[in-house]
């Protein structure tokens, strides 16, 4: 077992980084999303699906 990581050690930690960086995108997207931001970074005036993203309360 030892053995196996000592080989491995480099891939796993470009492994672990990129999934810290996934976790870091979609906390954000997450965060944005409970402050009303929009995902898509433009406006939604001339948008046809802007009811379905931003429904009204």
């Amino acid at each position: 077992m030892l053995t196996w990581l000592t080989e491995n050690i480099a891939t796993i930690i470009i492994c672990a980084i990129l999934v810290a960086i996934v976790a870091a995108i979609i906390s954000g997207m997450i965060k944005n999303n409970k402050k009303g931001k929009s995902s898509c970074g433009c406006g939604c005036a001339d948008c046809p699906m802007s009811g379905s993203c931003h429904p009204e309360k």
